[in-house]
């Protein structure tokens, strides 16, 4: 598969477009992402490493009708940006799942 290279702004521009569009969730997100380090990244000294992740993980949510369907989605993502090693099997990411959903469900009510 080949991946579409894109620019430092162009990147820096997509995730400004979705902060604004998604607020502090996106923040949350990708903050919970690293406490839990579903990848082991989490060196201390680089807290916005999963903010890529946040920004294809957020778009999904909107057709997502459970905490199952979470973390589906988290664990394909984390396949898709790192690996099916590195992000080991889908039923270790319930804790995750779990708080990305309560997040969701605060700031968008007509999704409970």
């Amino acid at each position: 598969m080949s991946r579409i290279r894109r620019t430092r702004e162009e990147i820096l521009e997509e995730r400004r477009k979705l902060k604004a569009e998604y607020g502090d969730l996106f923040d949350s997100v990708a903050a919970l992402l690293f406490r839990h380090d579903p990848a082991g990244v989490n060196f201390e000294i680089n807290p916005d490493e999963y903010q890529t992740e946040a920004g294809t993980i957020l778009p999904r949510l909107h057709g997502c009708q459970s905490e199952d369907e979470v973390r589906q989605v988290i664990h394909e993502e984390i396949v898709r940006w790192f690996d099916g090693a590195t992000a080991g099997p889908e039923e270790r990411y319930g804790e995750i799942a779990s708080e990305v959903w309560q997040l969701w469900l605060l700031k968008n009510p007509a999704n409970r």
